[in-house]
């Protein structure tokens, strides 16, 4: 089968119409609300808020829905409506106020996918709010360790604390939310990583590595975004380790995956303002790694390779090599807890600043005032606080008006930034 009978072949498990029902509405609690779709794969979905009147919209693309739906239900929704034209189908919540929402998510059940969408009352609100969605996939893991470095520390696991790290910062700063593409020492296919980064809706997709190169003088951080076109020798060099994993990986996308290689030609110009974006949100990621002192820099701009787990057609995606663990002096500052956190601060102030430039609308972002709100946690001081977001003591001090008071557990502070 020549290039281009592929090619169609590939189209055609895209473009076949995904048929899409209606499948329930459920108040999870006193306060929040899911309303859920059946999908027969992943699709791609954008999602946004209207105001005048307040309102929520999914679109559907490359889907049928087997009967229009409007059906009535109870405050803060008026009204649930679906149709399909051309194949793609709206889906739209009417309210009766603004609520905090979830972006949709897509879970494989028995009988599809489930496309579902969490509402929450919330009081004083003068636009519809949502999350920015963070996915931060630990490279490697379980069977795959990665990078071995002399004395056996393994990229694994060095990869999966810095994403521990990263997810906690995010988790506890308002008006983020982070999603672990691996959680512990468990094999992910890397269709599985990027897939995931989907099914959760993510706004942006970060992975981390900590890499290894035959010589060990070799050293520093750098940041990568997709490209078939290496921009230097060891971003071919990982390119080519790269291909050399994945090529039956490629070959064994689920029949209800989303198949992103066909995308790339149905959405040329969404592919090319996804590669736009990443270029910028790595760009702002690799400024924050050149402002810590500890972290040597490897290549001074974005360096281009291939690697398949950022080739999402939509989503703005980066890779972060936090250095290469086959060199002593990067080997023995990732070992340390100081020193993966000063790598996950450098994730994070880049992810923040690059949504402060193009803010997700509907989220706290949008009219940023210059801080964030962030959660004390249990065992939390303020020096740590202070590390992770890159401030002094004082600042907090002074904005929040402490006076070097103690903190404590679930305690909001701010945070300038």
């Amino acid at each position: 089968m020549n290039k281009f009978s592929l090619f169609l072949l590939a189209l055609s498990s895209l473009t076949y119409a995904n048929e899409i029902s209606f499948f329930e509405v459920k108040d999870s609690d006193s306060e929040s609300t899911e309303i859920s779709f059946l999908l027969s794969k992943v699709s791609f979905i954008k999602s946004y808020s209207l105001v005048d009147p307040s309102r929520i919209v999914i679109d559907v693309y490359q889907s049928d829905l087997k009967s229009d739906v409007q059906k009535k239900y109870n405050y803060p929704i008026k009204q649930i409506r679906a149709s399909s034209k051309e194949d793609l189908t709206r889906i739209v919540i009417d309210l009766y106020e603004y609520v905090a929402w979830n972006k949709p998510t897509q879970e494989k059940i028995d009988v599809g996918i489930l496309l579902k969408i969490k509402i929450k009352k919330k009081k004083n609100l003068k636009n519809n709010i949502r999350d920015i969605v963070v996915a931060i996939d630990a490279g490697h893991g379980g069977k795959d360790p990665g990078a071995v470095s002399s004395n056996n520390v393994l990229e694994k696991d060095i990869t999966l604390l810095i994403a521990k790290e990263l997810e906690r910062t995010l988790r506890d700063t308002e008006g983020y939310q982070a999603v672990l593409i691996r959680d512990d020492d468990s094999t992910v296919s890397l269709n599985d990583r990027y897939q995931n980064a989907r099914r959760y809706g993510a706004d942006a997709f970060v992975s981390i590595h900590a890499d290894g190169f035959r010589l060990s003088s070799v050293k520093g951080a750098s940041v990568f975004i997709w490209s078939e076109e290496s921009s230097s020798s060891i971003a071919r060099n990982l390119s080519d380790k790269e291909r050399s994993r994945i090529q039956a990986q490629i070959k064994n996308l689920k029949t209800y995956d989303f198949n992103e290689d066909a995308a790339r030609d149905l959405y040329p110009d969404t592919y090319k303002k996804k590669i736009d974006q990443s270029k910028i949100l790595g760009t702002k990621i690799l400024d924050q790694l050149k402002r810590d002192p500890f972290t040597k820099i490897h290549k001074q701009n974005v360096e281009y390779a291939d690697f398949r787990v950022l080739k999402s057609v939509d989503i703005p995606s980066v890779l972060v090599e936090s250095g290469f663990i086959t060199n002593p002096e990067d080997a023995k500052r990732l070992k340390t807890k100081a020193g993966r956190r000063m790598i996950a601060r450098s994730i994070f102030l880049g992810i923040h600043n690059y949504f402060k430039e193009d803010p997700v609308s509907g989220s706290v972002l949008e009219n940023y005032s210059n801080y964030l709100n962030y959660e004390i946690q249990k065992g939390d001081v303020l020096s740590e606080v202070a590390i992770r977001f890159g401030v002094t003591v004082n600042s907090i001090n002074n904005l929040n008006n402490l006076k070097n008071k103690p903190i404590y557990p679930n305690q909001i502070i701010k945070i300038e930034i």
